[in-house]
């Protein structure tokens, strides 16, 4: 297959992943913007371009080495790794480190070069765990790090987009039944159109026929807005910014929020590169996350505070029949769309719900890949890895609406010219009480570093399963180390903050209930070894 060969399940890939892209953009560009008090022209003509350059580098690489797997396979259907900007560490590094800066100094550029920093010492760690990641890969069971994947998709991607389906319905059903149709049904359509092609279209018509059932999904004056910002904007280089901040006070200052991120980026990419060898592709673990790192320091040096990734989603993309060509297409794409200032009018003209039914699939996808890629009699092992992917979202549901609820009472406040400085905040509450109607400081704990909890709870059931005492155990150890550090279950409340307690000592709850697991099933080991030594006594 030539490299500049384009089939029918690329440009379905390629719609899903554009559409996937974009949302980050579009999200990124709004947190600049509304948290951090970047002007608009400066996250245009800055930020985006920088964000370009990782996201063509990657891409492209990513392109090429599944289009050399299948070279030298002699095979058709390589999948490239999908790849875009990192969604956990865009909205960590606003909230914990940017907007923090902005407030303090209240200027816009401090706040971006203390995103440059974090960012690139985020690349830093991307490139030094690109050198262990394999050796971490090889003593993980597949379960372990597909169900953290899973327990992903089904609340961060698949149930997100299924609760904005179910909000809209009569713009959302059509095109989710197109993509359900052609990817389940193995329907083809009329003319030979790709279902993620028409399944855009025909949310994209919908939503404009939205405002005559009185839900209008476009705005007046959006497309002239987006019309504003069009121009040809270059990469800027942004090394001496950069420079300016890398000392060691301010690194230390945010090593806390630094440190979780970018070993989380790694073990995320870990888990996605196992999921693609589950699906077929056997991608070379060391190569692929060393050239993760060296995306996220090229769009940092120029000017991107945002860390890139490999994408969740790769058996989704390989069930849409996308091949290399989809990697390449948005690479170029998204390349376009911030050289020429277009991301704008693209929002104004391709709104989410457009999209986003080839998104939700591709969640359904990755769930479905977690049980389906291991031993049937590990399936209990990838539930529990679940498990704590549905604590992280719960969290942010609940964070979310406390701010909501915050922002109400302080506009009240004003309104009625009270004095008094009145918050409603989670910091507030007592750990132990039971709310909505769970526990709430169980559901925090839960949360914080849930993909590696997710991962040591279900290599545990995987070696309880195989009856593996020993390993069960090194396992509960780890944990219990994690914990203590604070990478797992530990957190802060700052009014409606949640702030990683990544410190010499976090806590001695975890530690010590982890350590009590692993002497539990040490026992369990040594009463296993002295049956057996006294049946074999006994014959």
């Amino acid at each position: 297959m030539n490299f500049f060969t384009i089939t029918r399940g690329d440009l379905d890939g390629f719609f899903g992943l554009m559409v996937d892209n974009l949302i980050q953009l579009l999200v990124l560009s709004a947190l600049c913007i509304g948290v951090c008090g970047f002007p608009l022209a400066f996250v245009t003509s800055v930020v985006l371009p920088g964000a370009a350059v990782s996201l063509l580098v990657g891409n492209v690489f990513y392109a090429w080495q599944a289009w050399k797997l299948g070279q030298r396979t002699h095979r058709t259907d390589v999948t490239a790794i999908p790849y875009g900007i990192n969604t956990v560490s865009l909205f960590a590094f606003v909230f914990f480190v940017m907007f923090p800066t902005y407030q303090a100094t209240g200027d816009y550029v401090a706040a971006w070069k203390a995103g440059l920093l974090v960012s690139f010492v985020s690349g830093c760690i991307e490139v030094i765990g690109s050198f262990v990641a394999a050796k971490i890969r090889k003593y993980t069971p597949r379960a372990a790090l597909l169900s953290a994947l899973a327990g992903i998709a089904i609340t961060f991607i698949s149930m997100d987009f299924l609760l904005r389906t179910f909000e809209r319905p009569i713009i959302a059903f059509i095109p989710l039944g197109v993509i359900l149709l052609q990817y389940f049904g193995k329907v083809r359509f009329p003319f030979g159109i790709p279902g993620g092609l028409l399944s855009v279209i025909l949310g994209i018509l919908l939503s404009y026929l939205s405002s005559f059932w009185g839900d209008p999904i476009y705005q007046p004056g959006a497309i002239e807005n987006g019309l504003t910002t069009l121009g040809i904007y270059f990469p800027q280089l942004s090394i001496s910014p950069l420079l300016e901040t890398l000392t060691y006070a301010n690194i230390k200052a945010y090593f806390s929020i630094i440190l979780p991120m970018g070993v989380f980026n790694v073990i995320g990419s870990l888990q996605n590169i196992e999921s693609a060898e589950a699906s077929g592709d056997s991608f070379d673990t060391k190569t692929s996350l060393l050239v993760n790192g060296l995306g996220t320091l090229a769009g940092t040096a120029f000017g991107s505070p945002f860390p890139t990734t490999i994408y969740i989603g790769h058996p989704g993309w390989k069930a849409l029949g996308a091949k290399h060509s989809y990697s390449v297409l948005s690479g170029i794409f998204m390349t376009i769309v911030s050289l020429f200032g277009l991301m704008g009018l693209i929002q104004a003209l391709i709104p989410v719900e457009a999209g986003m039914a080839i998104v939700l699939w591709i969640g359904i996808v990755i769930t479905s890949q977690a049980f389906q890629a291991i031993p049937r009699h590990h399936s209990p092992a990838v539930v529990v890895g679940l498990l704590p992917a549905f604590a992280g979202w719960a969290v942010l549901i609940i964070q979310n609406v406390f701010i909501f609820l915050d922002g109400k009472l302080q506009a009240t406040l004003q309104e009625i010219g009270a004095k008094q400085s009145i918050h409603f905040s989670l910091a507030d509450l007592p750990p132990h009480l039971p709310f909505l109607p769970y526990a709430l400081s169980g559901v925090l704990a839960l949360s914080q570093g849930f993909l590696i909890t997710s991962m040591v709870w279900s290599a545990m059931v995987v070696f309880i399963l195989e009856r593996e005492w020993i390993r069960a155990a090194i396992w509960a150890l780890i944990a219990a180390v994690l914990s203590l550090v604070g990478w797992i279950h530990a957190y802060e409340l700052q009014g409606n903050a949640i702030l990683n307690r990544f410190t010499e000592i976090a806590s001695f709850d975890f530690p010590i209930a982890y350590f009590s697991l692993a002497t539990l099933f040490l026992l369990i080991q040594l009463l296993n070894n002295s049956k057996e030594n006294q049946d074999t006594l006994g014959h």
